[in-house]
């Protein structure tokens, strides 16, 4: 949950802690790889800048880093995979909207004008931070979230995977939609993980005009039924959405922040988009 405080009626239960996961599946049954990072082409660089751009700035939740953007202090690749890197540093900056100093720097990556989809599955390997106040997310959110009469949470969202530093091991996955009142609706669910900043494990969204699937190393913990989420014949589960992986410092969720445990670095080995073939059902 992105862009609001706490998710109102998040409903969360209990799991035993998963261990981590050691091997790659193969895509799932009738599906193809249509789009994915593996992180092997930049060996020691930024981001591939055909794949993605970036947030910059203080962007939402009352968050306290500030993101830059084509700075490899915060994002960059190293030995074939992404680091998105949360600093404690004074980082003068200058934007449009005004010049300042920030206390914390972090990086936000998005797929936005460069690719979106339509269902599919989308799976995301990666190794997450910890302490008080990190808030790494998986997530996306609708493509028309920019045009009139079509922000959040109209546009719709949905989060793979946040975890606030607060909640050691508890791993949320959330969707977000404007109910028949046009107010913010949410339906979430948690899995317990143990020690997900030392093991990697894959996050995934299995999305079809049906429902959503959420789930961490094969287990789904959140099933949503898209239709759900239809108001007056609009249901903007069956519209496209981008991904943005990011790592926020402290604001609404992620509160009080423990200065004493910087760098923290979330580490993505690779995220991978599988759609249907035309062959299968």
């Amino acid at each position: 949950m992105r862009l609001l405080t706490f998710a109102a009626g998040l409903l969360l239960f209990p799991l035993a802690p998963l261990k981590a996961a050691d091997a790659v599946p193969a895509p799932p049954s009738g599906y193809a790889l249509v789009w994915s990072d593996e992180f092997r082409n930049e060996p020691n660089g930024l981001p591939d800048p055909n794949k993605w751009n970036y947030e910059e700035g203080y962007i939402r939740n009352h968050e306290s880093q500030f993101y830059t953007a084509r700075r490899p202090e915060n994002a960059r690749i190293e030995n074939g995979q992404l680091i998105i890197e949360a600093r404690k540093e004074e980082y003068p900056y200058a934007l449009s909207s005004g010049t300042g100093t920030a206390h914390y720097t972090s990086a936000a990556l998005r797929t936005y004008g460069k690719a979106d989809w339509l269902y599919g599955r989308i799976e995301v390997r990666a190794k997450l931070p910890a302490g008080k106040g990190v808030w790494p997310a998986i997530w996306m959110i609708g493509s028309d979230a920019r045009q009139p009469g079509f922000g959040w949470p109209k546009c719709g969202e949905i989060d793979i995977m946040e975890l606030v530093g607060k909640e050691p091991g508890v791993i949320h996955g959330t969707l977000h939609w404007a109910d028949a009142n046009g107010k913010h609706a949410s339906s979430g669910q948690h899995v317990l993980i143990a020690h997900p900043e030392a093991d990697f494990h894959i996050y995934a969204a299995d999305w079809t005009p049906d429902f959503v699937d959420l789930s961490v190393d094969g287990r789904v913990y959140n099933h949503f039924a898209v239709e759900k989420a239809t108001v007056a014949g609009y249901n903007p589960f069956r519209l496209p959405q981008y991904l943005i992986l990011n790592l926020a410092i402290g604001g609404d969720w992620g509160g009080r922040i423990d200065d004493s445990i910087f760098p923290q670095r979330m580490v993505v080995d690779y995220v991978r988009v599988y759609q249907k073939t035309a062959a299968s059902p």
